[in-house]
């Protein structure tokens, strides 16, 4: 599992805004219609669809406020719980600095062999200077 920024998780964002839209829906959805039946009762016009239909308009307004806010919620929370995990150490270590005999067991020579590569470029001649 890669250990990514929330900022840049498609299906947290995607919760993000889902939650977001859903609550401006829902809330839009919910005062429209109570402002409609509202108007209407009060000017003694009402009529069964205006007020009946109205209510059960609000009614899904107000679950889309409610799920909405759980999804905000839930983002919120997964945020705080991401903030709890531990990081992941970086290594700062130059590449340089690295013990090459841990990075290359290969090229570990024994001291026999050192000391033979040692003997043979002390006896050989230095090259002529020009």
């Amino acid at each position: 599992m890669r250990n990514t920024s929330l900022l840049r998780s498609l299906p947290f964002l995607l919760l993000v805004v889902l939650s977001l839209a859903s609550v401006i829906v829902g809330g839009w959805l919910s005062t429209d219609q109570i402002s409609t039946m509202t108007t209407a009762l009060l000017e003694g016009t009402a009529t069964g669809v205006e007020v009946y239909a109205g209510q059960s308009w609000v009614v899904i307004g107000g679950a889309l406020v409610a799920a909405g806010l759980i999804g905000l919620f839930l983002a919120f929370a997964l945020g705080a719980a991401k903030a709890l995990l531990p990081r992941r150490a970086i290594d700062t270590l130059d590449p340089f600095e690295r013990d090459d005999a841990d990075n290359n067991a290969d090229d570990v020579i024994s001291p026999a062999a050192a000391a033979e590569r040692a003997a043979a470029i002390e006896n050989t001649p230095a090259s002529p200077a020009r």
